[in-house]
């Protein structure tokens, strides 16, 4: 796997599913790596498993303070950020257990339930490369990776309001690429290319059905490839993992 020794990375949501895979990749690369959470421990006790090159902290994207506060932290203990991947997100179990065997339409999720989906995410997103973004322009150049999810996800019926998340978080990454053109701070989207065997999927999901769910670890290559040197100049790309070797070679 490419030598990533020196990279500085930052990972939020990352103390499970592809969060956790991601940094564990990073990690085995070489690089140093900061994982967040909402919850202290939880980050920590990822980190420690992770091993000496990781910290895990608490931060919670969707709040301003708690996000300018928790960037200065990674900041003053990486020496700089080169990597930010935007990730934390909750899925739709939070608004319906049993989304995929009872989908329920829009009218029937919770406004809170919606706020809160949209707010981790797409706002999440925001806050983050908004605290991000600035000091990588001042240190000479940074990459930011946007963590998305399939197109038929974000239209896929009962799928409100985590469907609506991916979409905007799309938009927004596309928007922050347009605004970073010719700068040295690159901006990319990348996803699974399908469900992939997280705590997002319901409990009730069948047997048969899981063994169909991509592995979290098919994130591993490409967010380490991303990182490296060889993806210096890669701006505003739509990476699927499932389909990253056959994506590298038509390059």
């Amino acid at each position: 796997m490419t030598e990533l020794g020196g990279t500085r990375a930052l990972v939020t949501g990352a103390t499970s599913g592809l969060g956790l895979a991601m940094a564990r990749a990073l990690v085995d690369a070489g690089a140093r790596v900061v994982i967040t959470s909402r919850h202290a421990e939880r980050a920590r006790h990822a980190a420690a498993h992770l091993g000496p090159a990781a910290v895990g902290l608490a931060l919670d994207a969707r709040n301003e303070g708690a996000v300018a506060a928790g960037v200065a932290d990674v900041w003053e203990r990486l020496g700089g950020i080169d990597l930010l991947v935007n990730n934390a997100g909750i899925g739709m179990r939070t608004v319906n257990p049993r989304f995929l065997s009872d989908p329920k339409p829009f009218w029937e999720v919770p406004p809170d339930g919606f706020r809160d989906v949209l707010e981790t995410k797409a706002t999440g997103c925001f806050l983050m490369a908004r605290a991000v973004v600035p000091l990588m322009l001042e240190q000479g150049g940074g990459r930011i990776v946007t963590i998305s999810m399939n197109e038929a996800t974000m239209v896929r019926r009962g799928f409100v309001p985590y469907g609506p998340s991916g979409a905007a978080v799309e938009a927004l990454s596309r928007v922050m690429a347009a605004d970073l053109a010719g700068s040295a701070v690159t901006v990319n989207v990348l996803l699974p290319g399908g469900a992939t065997d997280t705590g997002m999927i319901p409990d009730d999901t069948p047997a048969d059905a899981r063994e169909r769910l991509l592995d979290p670890s098919i994130m591993g290559a490409p967010i380490v490839w991303l990182a490296s040197p060889a993806a210096a100049g890669v701006h505003d790309e739509r990476i699927v993992a499932a389909k990253f070797e056959q994506w590298l070679a038509a390059r």
